[in-house]
């Protein structure tokens, strides 16, 4: 599920200025530290098979890269599910920063497993679970979150029994001023808006826009690394087919 990548050159080899210029600068809180070697997180050798697996379809050093997320960083994985994404969250983010993860009180038995693994593990000492409904994420005393990631599961959420304007809200407040939040999901059709999600497992990426900046939101910036214009979006992700799929990466900011 790799598309053209965005960000052509092995992190390692580049300026500061070039990670900038590519993922948007961020403004960044003195606890924060600058952007460390995502090359080397995504090759540590302590990460799991199954993750160096994931790998291959997600091409994760692109999208470390597109979230600008560092050391230092107060971060939430919306829809956590197995926690692959949240481990690379919290590994970037060490040995100062927090990753909090979200999902829902009827996870499934394999995703909840999977997690549960990932806490006891060295890497997700610095993860907390959150078992809270999607459209109240966190505690009260959560707040001035760095960053917010939503990585495929918007989509669910438009079939399940979720107030989507009031979660998109308290996202919005969650987040510091120039907080960042980072959505990416399976790219529906023109015109099919939020009406696939539980067919397809697709939404359609104007539907969602429409959705997070009517709570304040703004987008800066996209990502063309998991596109596919070729996938006709006309057939249902799961179970995984082999086929190409197309997906979007939108970064969109809180007011400063």
């Amino acid at each position: 599920m790799i598309g053209q990548a965005a960000i052509r050159k092995p992190l390692r080899f580049m300026t500061f200025a070039a990670v900038a210029s590519a993922c948007i600068s961020v403004t960044i809180a003195p606890a924060q530290e600058r952007i460390p070697d995502y090359s080397a997180i995504i090759a540590a050798p302590d990460r799991t098979d199954a993750d160096l697996q994931a790998d291959k379809r997600r091409d994760p050093v692109k999208l470390l890269a597109f979230t600008g997320v560092r050391p230092g960083m107060k971060v939430l994985d919306m829809g956590a599910g197995g926690g692959y994404s949240t481990e690379l969250m919290a590994r970037a983010v060490a040995p100062t920063g927090v990753v909090y993860a979200q999902n829902p009180a009827d996870l499934g038995e394999r995703a909840k497993t999977r997690f549960e693994a990932r806490l006891k593990t060295p890497a997700g000492k610095n993860i907390v679970s959150l078992i809270r409904p999607f459209d109240d994420p966190l505690p009260n005393d959560v707040r001035d979150l760095d960053l917010i990631t939503f990585l495929f599961f918007y989509h669910d959420t438009t079939y399940m029994n979720v107030d989507r304007a009031e979660m998109n809200r308290k996202l919005y407040a969650a987040l510091r001023p120039g907080g960042l939040l980072v959505i990416a999901d399976h790219s529906a059709r023109a015109g099919d808006g939020v009406s696939v999600g539980k067919t397809f497992h697709r939404i359609e990426e104007s539907a969602l826009r429409r959705e997070i900046e009517a709570a304040g939101f703004k987008l800066v910036a996209e990502g063309d690394f998991w596109r596919h214009p070729e996938d006709p979006r006309d057939f249902s992700i799961q179970p995984p087919s082999g086929r190409a799929v197309d997906e979007f990466v939108l970064k969109f900011q809180k007011s400063m």
